[in-house]
């Protein structure tokens, strides 16, 4: 076999699946194979296919919802595709491990992968298009350009992972051109991005509607993220004080008391250092839901926020506060 066989063997099958998706050709099958193919999922890896994908379901005046991920699937990106799948004609989502928003010694070559439990789940859920693009398809020899949000990507985990959310925005505003949307998916939890994105689309006018979901959370209150998978046992059990923290700081809040931001981030400091096993505090405290700037005085919604280290883990979470 030549060494461009297998290459140009993918090239081909995603082009005839997607003549398939749009109608361009057809075929008769009968019984169970029919089931296999009106169950099956589309899977296209290629930018252009994707687009010319997209363009032929906005021509036939189909809705697309996009939901982006870098795989190593959960419950919280399920009920993202679920939401998608009630709200749309077409549901896609996105698997792609983002390298330029990850920075020096963080985890990008550890980060989760599992390609065929991702495939799997997603045919569950329905999803009817599989985007995994490769990164030489996505930043090819010579891409020097980066999407930056100014102000807003510099703040809360801005602060602590320079540079991460110009990542971000440029993969997000990739895959935008490319799916072409009509509605995004995305999770509370990440709730900076979700800012930073919204004022991208804004400033960039961007012909689509962000939709936040809320945070999808374990039993005992740890937000679903890809990197709990990095816990340990004990560290586990410790996650679990991060959405207490929060909760606490919430009652503390609507409880009518003279209570101030600055007194709920000294409560939220405190309530972390109860837990022996968070190693460091990044930051904790009331916040401007629409700015990220810390409050001086309560809203009437308000931003709870905290990033904390478990052993060499990162975890974010946050809560509304509407008072």
């Amino acid at each position: 076999m030549s060494k461009g066989t297998v290459p140009s063997a993918i090239k081909a099958f995603d082009y005839v699946f997607a003549a398939l998706a749009n109608g361009y050709i057809s075929f008769s099958l009968t019984g169970p194979m029919e089931i296999l193919y009106r169950l099956s999922m589309e899977s296209i890896r290629t930018l252009r296919i994707m687009q010319e994908t997209s363009k032929r379901r906005l021509f036939q005046g189909k809705t697309i919802g996009l939901v982006p991920t870098m795989g190593a699937l959960h419950k919280g990106h399920l009920g993202l595709v679920k939401r998608a799948k009630n709200e749309n004609d077409v549901v896609v989502v996105s698997i792609f491990v983002n390298p330029i928003q990850f920075g020096q010694n963080e985890d990008f070559d550890k980060y989760p992968r599992d390609r065929e439990g991702d495939m799997e789940k997603l045919k569950k859920e329905g999803a009817d298009i599989l985007f995994i693009p490769d990164v030489k398809a996505m930043y090819p020899e010579g891409f020097s350009t980066t999407v930056t949000v100014g102000g807003l990507s510099d703040r809360l985990c801005g602060a602590f992972r320079p540079g991460h959310f110009a990542g971000v925005a440029t993969v997000v505003c990739k895959l935008f051109n490319s799916v072409k949307p009509t509605r995004a998916y995305f999770g509370q939890k990440d709730f900076q991005q979700t800012v930073v994105i919204r004022r991208m689309t804004e400033d960039l006018n961007m012909d689509l509607e962000l939709v936040v979901c809320p945070t999808v959370r374990e039993s005992d209150g740890l937000a679903m993220s890809s990197r709990n998978a990095y816990l340990n046992a004990a560290e586990r059990k410790a996650a679990a004080a991060l959405y207490r923290a929060l909760l606490s700081a919430a009652e503390t809040a609507k409880a009518g008391s003279s209570a101030r931001p600055p007194d709920i981030k000294d409560h939220l400091i405190a309530a972390l250092k109860g837990e022996q096993l968070i190693s460091e505090i990044q930051y904790a405290g009331a916040y401007d839901p629409a700015t990220l700037e810390e409050l001086p005085e309560f809203k009437r919604q308000n931003l709870f926020a905290l990033a904390v280290k478990i052993g060499d883990t990162r975890l974010i979470d946050n809560v509304m506060v509407d008072l």
